[in-house]
């Protein structure tokens, strides 16, 4: 069982470890079952299937990728979380890969789930 994040400054973290430990199972747990997940600008998803699906993409990579928080602002038990994050390095194909940009994520808390992703907008300026 993956542990649960209890502070909104952290979420941004847990998603960086999660990812870089290819924890698809452990990231999708980082999500609320209504969540919306923005894999590229303007393309919203939804949806269990989905949302993994897109994660999937990502972790295809085989690459870490580095988070580094901006700020986060909360509100009772919804919060917005912004962070610079970078995918960089040697693809599964052997092309050279630089994947970056700056995150705008709305999470809510709950006692039995912690913070989690209600959007998760890695293009969030874009």
């Amino acid at each position: 069982m993956t542990s649960i994040v209890t502070e909104l400054n952290q979420l941004n973290a847990a998603f960086a470890e999660r990812f870089n430990a290819r924890d698809l199972d452990g990231l999708m747990a980082l999500n609320t079952a209504d969540v919306v997940f923005v894999p590229a600008p303007g393309q919203p998803v939804t949806g269990e299937a989905t949302v993994r699906a897109a994660l999937e993409q990502f972790l295809a990579l085989r690459l870490p990728i580095s988070m580094n928080v901006r700020s986060v602002f909360q509100s009772g038990d919804t919060g917005l979380a912004v962070a610079d994050w970078t995918i960089t390095g040697t693809g599964p194909d052997g092309s050279e890969l630089a994947l970056a940009g700056t995150t705008a994520d709305v999470a809510r808390f709950d006692e039995e789930h912690g913070w989690r992703y209600v959007i998760d907008n890695p293009f969030g300026t874009a």
